[in-house]
């Protein structure tokens, strides 16, 4: 799979898949990554609920927070 990028759309919410038009519909509790890249890009999320957070929260919370490359 190396060199093959794709990207997949997840809500904010809940961190579950979504089609692109659900993105599209509602890009604030929305996220698009991209997959199968050489890791480069950052994500955080709650340790508790598995949803998306900010850079801020996760600095602020790093004990309930985890950063995951894709």
């Amino acid at each position: 799979m190396a060199g093959t990028e794709n990207e997949v759309n997840r809500s904010a919410r809940s961190g579950r898949f979504v089609k692109e038009s659900t993105t599209e519909r509602d890009p604030r509790h929305t996220t698009t990554e991209q997959v199968g890249s050489d890791g480069e890009q950052e994500v955080h999320r709650s340790a508790s609920t598995g949803r998306f957070v900010t850079e801020t929260t996760a600095e602020l919370h790093p004990s309930t927070t985890e950063t995951q490359h894709v």
